[in-house]
């Protein structure tokens, strides 16, 4: 029995969804509620130490940090392979899950919480704003950082030039395979998505704008009945807060 506790507009989350979907395995959609601060809960942190989602339980067992879940249930469930089968070509699945995680995934925080997140905060008195920034276990340092008015100009600068940095990336390997390891769609694809999907939520799709290689990709990617069931209404954090919906 596989149960992911989620939340729906959570990149790391949406990571962990797109896989299940793509394998087609059944699991227990729970949902993890941020704003009732769920997932620093006593009973959350006792399965997740580090207060972030997702966690999968596997017949009750935790397994947790989204690429090392996505990681076990290509392990686990090998019918539909998501990891190319030699060890060269999963080296490489890897090396892109690291410049992933350490540069893409990082740098979406920034825009994210500035023009969504930070909102939540700007009212809180001096000391509600340090006890909420307490709570944060793993994410402490950040939150300390953000503050009340969010990130500096220069940070969000930089934050765009790393994702810019990534497209490009993407673009020049996606000149030579159809997809990023080659001619078979891997974790590689979910473990990004979900930033390039923020991305276009932010309106920061000009990054990727004339990348032809780039482009066909993510229009692949999104034809992907996977990204159809993950991406469901709810999913995105414009559907969730009005200034950020495009204009009619």
């Amino acid at each position: 029995m596989l149960e992911l506790l989620n939340n729906p507009i959570s990149t790391c989350s949406q990571k962990v969804r797109l896989t299940l979907h793509e394998k087609g395995l059944a699991f227990t959609d729970t949902k993890i509620d941020f704003r009732k601060k769920e997932h620093l809960t006593a009973e959350y942190l006792a399965l997740n130490p580090d207060g972030v989602v997702p966690t999968l339980l596997h017949d009750g067992q935790p397994v947790l940090d989204s690429s090392v879940i996505m990681e076990y249930l290509d392990e686990v469930f090998p019918d539909i392979p998501l990891s190319p089968p030699t060890p060269l070509g999963r080296a490489k699945m890897r090396k892109w899950l690291r410049f992933i995680e350490e540069v893409p995934t990082a740098a979406i925080r920034i825009p994210s919480f500035n023009k969504v997140f930070i909102r939540h905060r700007r009212d809180l008195s001096e000391a509600e704003l340090a006890a909420d920034t307490e709570t944060r276990t793993l994410r402490r340092t950040f939150y300390a950082e953000m503050g009340r008015e969010g990130f500096s100009d220069a940070r969000l600068d930089e934050s765009i030039q790393r994702l810019r940095e990534t497209v490009e990336r993407m673009d020049r390997t996606l000149a030579e395979a159809e997809w990023l390891c080659g001619d078979h769609l891997t974790l590689a694809e979910f473990c990004v998505v979900p930033t390039i999907d923020r991305m276009r939520d932010l309106r920061l799709a000009a990054v990727w704008e004339g990348r032809e290689n780039f482009e066909r990709w993510w229009q692949a990617v999104q034809a992907r009945p996977a990204f159809a069931q993950t991406y469901t209404p709810g999913s995105r954090v414009s559907d969730i807060y009005e200034d950020l919906k495009e204009p009619a």
